[in-house]
Parts: structure tokens; C-alpha cells; sequence
């Protein structure tokens, strides 16, 4: 294979997977800044509000495991259309319900096409183990903190805005005709990466030709430090038979599966509790939680590597449990806000805390530790909002508030697991760094 026929750069390789992951990761909000509209046309309960919201949960942190231990055996670019193209067919199954049916016709007995579209839709938000190893495989070892800070960070972004937009879209077009912009862009979004993504070197020898072995020496040439490691799934298997990976889990189900619960959750607290309209509400959210959410984890990985993830990770669930507390306990607009802040700051920097762990705790199989730390973890995000909806069926309004002790309830789990882990510290850490989320 002649090296002109190796594409691409570094640089493009970055921009593509960002561009991939933003596109994506926007479904982690598809129905939440508008609940209140289907809640209304369709005459939801609370839990099944929860469920509907966090549909695109439900694919979106479970497929992250196999699409991202698919990237070893095909490159990044294939998994990432698959993925993409499914979100285009539920988007666009959405749009088509919403056409024929909305507001008169969007009645209880759709909620399971609702649902499932909004599933269908959320594949988007599993590219994240995607665009992270097509990240990681175009940079040498001494750059990944920064070139992933850039990919997750600037990713990891697209929530906010689109809780921002969403509401404001609704206002100017009209529910279905906010949802056909959406779709537009998920279309133009997904050709824009088709368009622009180039595998890794070490892929593309590969295809033209080489063999393993020769592919990886000669990728080196390009300067590509990371290669596949073997079997994947192996690696997952052999991580699923060690304890200290679902202590791993199980905080990063508070943590990251937090996040996306109240992402989708805080406009309707917002809204039934403080009396905002779906605007201010969405815009409340994506600033005070959302994308303060996501831009503190980049010194939260700091402070983790200055004092260690295990204290890290205590600070930051203490801070949630008392934040939660909180909101359960007042109904005070300012105390509510900084409760929120808070919130957002604790979980923030435990989602960088857990993942400085998993090299250190489980160092026999990193890879496929970070894929179900980062996986069934996230997975917190479709089951926690249905409990939250159990509590409005129960108490009413007042349980969008009364609900938050399910927080208080998981950050004190936290907090005595990673005391646990800091009093059994191992006595030799790994040199590997996996990739952030």
C-alpha cells in the first residue's frame, strides 16, 4: 500500500469524532425540555413521563459496549454510521408520528411508538466508545488527556444547547415542526461526518492489504501509538469477573447516570414545582446543570490526579447528597438553584474521579472495564427517571422535589464505596489511561 493512499490526519480524525459525538449525543435529551407537552396531549403518569424521557437512555448507554468493542475488529468510521443511521430512523419515525397525529391524535394508545422511536433515536448517544477509540487511535500516548478533554468536553456539550433550542424551537415552530428542524439536522450532521471521518492508519493498511502485524508497524510511521489489543469481548468478560469493577459501576450509575437522569428530569421540577414555562426551564437546566456539568470534568480529572480519585469521588457524592437533601427538603427558589449547582459540580467531577479508577483498580482489563463502567453505568440515566416519576403518582407535584431523595439515597451508597475502595487500595497502579467519558 503506497502512503498516499492513507487519508486523513490527527487533526481530521478529532473533528470527526467530536462532530460524530455532538450530533449523537443530543438525543440524551429528545423528549425532557418538552415533557410537558407530551405529559398534556397524551395524559401521562409520572412514571410513565420518567420512562418516556429516558427512552433514548436505554440504547444509548447499553449499545455503547458492543459498538465500542466493534471498533477493534472494523475501524470506527462503520459503527459510527450504524449507529448515527439508526438515530436518523427514530428521529425520523418521530417526526412522521408527530405529522399524522399531533395534538389531537397523540393519544396513550402511541405511547409505545413514542417510546420506541425515542429509543431508536437515543443509538446516537452510544458513539461516545465509538469516537473515543477513533480519537485515541489517531494520537500519540503523551497527548490523550488533552485530545480527549477536547472530544468528551466539547461533546458532552450538545445536551445543554439542545435543552436551550428545544424549548424555543417549540415556541417559534411548533412542536412538530421542531422536531422535523431536528431531524433535518440529524441527517445533514450525519453526511457532514460520513464525509469528513477517516478511519485510523493502522485501519486503513488493513484494508488496503496488510496484515495485522505489518499494518500496526507501519502505522507507527503516522505516527499511531494505540492499537487494538486483542479480543474485545474477552477483555469485557474477563473485567464482568472482578469485583471491584461494579463497585466501579455502581458509582458511576450516580454519577454519569445522574447526570443524564436530571438532564431530562429538571424542566418538569423546574416547571410543576417553580412555575417556570418550558423556555426558562430548559434554559435553567442547560446552564446551571447541564453544561456546567460536562465542562467541570476537566478539572475535576486534575484535582483526581493531585489527590487521588478515591477523595475525589468521597467530595463530590457528599456534595451531591447534601444538594439533593436540599431540594427534598425546601421549596425556596435561590436554595433550589444552588442546590442545582451543586448538583451539577458533584456529579461533574465524580464522573472524572471514577474513570481516573479504573486503571488502578481493575489493571488486568482496562478496555473492557471503561466499556461497562461507562456503559451499564450510564444506564442509570433510563432507569432513575421512572422512580422519579413513581414519586409524582404518589405524592403529586410536590414529588418532582420529594423525588430527589433517590439522590440522597445513592450519593450516601457512593460515598461508603469509595471509602471502601480508598481503605483497599491496591499497592500497584496501572500505567494505562482510559479514555474519559
Amino acid at each position: 500500500m503506497d502512503d498516499s493512499e492513507v487519508r486523513g490526519s490527527p487533526r481530521q480524525g478529532l473533528t470527526s469524532a467530536t462532530l460524530g459525538f455532538f450530533i449523537g449525543f443530543a438525543g440524551v435529551v429528545l423528549y425532557g425540555p418538552v415533557a410537558s407537552e407530551f405529559e398534556s396531549a397524551m395524559g401521562l403518569s409520572g412514571l410513565a413521563l420518567g420512562l418516556l424521557v429516558a427512552a433514548p437512555q436505554l440504547t444509548g448507554s447499553l449499545l455503547r459496549i458492543p459498538f465500542g468493542a466493534w471498533v477493534d475488529d472494523v475501524g470506527p468510521k462503520r459503527p459510527f454510521l450504524v449507529l448515527l443511521g439508526l438515530s436518523i430512523v427514530g428521529m425520523g419515525g418521530l417526526a412522521v408520528l408527530l405529522t399524522v397525529f399531533y395534538p389531537d391524535g397523540l393519544t396513550m394508545t402511541l405511547y409505545p411508538l413514542v417510546f420506541l422511536f425515542g429509543s431508536l433515536s437515543g443509538c446516537g448517544i452510544a458513539v461516545f466508545s465509538v469516537g473515543t477509540t477513533q480519537t485515541a487511535y489517531w494520537y500519540p500516548k503523551d497527548t490523550q488527556g488533552t485530545v480527549l478533554a477536547v472530544y468528551a468536553g466539547l461533546g458532552n456539550s450538545s445536551p445543554g444547547f439542545f435543552t436551550l433550542l428545544l424549548p424555543i424551537a417549540l415556541g417559534a415552530l411548533g412542536l412538530t415542526n421542531a422536531y422535523l428542524v431536528w431531524f433535518g439536522f440529524l441527517v445533514v450532521g450525519t453526511i457532514a461526518y460520513a464525509a469528513i471521518a477517516v478511519d485510523p492508519p493502522s485501519f486503513q493498511l488493513r484494508d488496503g492489504g496488510l496484515d495485522a502485524e505489518a499494518s500496526r508497524e507501519r502505522a507507527k510511521e503516522y505516527g499511531q501509538e494505540l492499537f487494538p489489543g486483542g479480543d474485545a469481548f474477552e477483555s469485557i468478560r474477563e473485567a464482568a469477573a472482578i469485583r471491584r469493577t461494579w463497585v466501579l459501576v455502581a458509582l458511576f450509575f450516580t454519577s454519569f447516570g445522574g447526570f443524564l437522569a436530571l438532564t431530562v428530569w429538571l424542566p418538569s421540577y423546574w416547571t410543576a414545582v417553580h412555575g417556570m414555562d418550558a423556555q426558562s426551564a430548559g434554559a435553567l437546566t442547560a446552564v446551571a446543570f447541564t453544561l456546567l456539568a460536562a465542562l467541570i470534568r476537566v478539572p475535576g480529572g486534575i484535582l483526581s490526579d493531585r489527590i487521588g480519585g478515591e477523595v475525589t469521588a468521597v467530595l463530590s457524592f457528599v456534595l451531591v447528597g447534601v444538594a439533593a437533601l436540599a431540594v427534598v427538603t425546601t421549596r425556596n427558589y435561590t436554595i433550589a438553584l444552588w442546590a442545582t449547582i451543586s448538583l451539577a459540580v458533584g456529579m461533574g467531577v465524580a464522573n472524572a474521579a471514577v474513570f481516573q479508577l479504573v486503571p488502578k483498580y481493575v489493571p488486568e482489563a482496562v478496555g473492557g472495564a471503561s466499556g461497562l463502567v461507562g456503559g451499564l453505568g450510564a444506564f442509570g440515566g433510563f432507569v432513575v427517571p421512572p422512580v422519579l416519576g413513581v414519586f409524582v403518582d404518589v405524592y403529586g407535584t410536590a414529588g418532582y422535589a420529594t423525588g430527589f431523595a433517590v439522590f440522597v439515597v445513592l450519593a450516601f451508597v457512593s460515598v461508603a464505596l469509595s471509602e471502601r475502595l480508598y481503605n483497599n487500595q491496591p499497592t500497584i497502579a496501572a500505567d494505562a489511561v482510559p479514555a474519559d467519558d
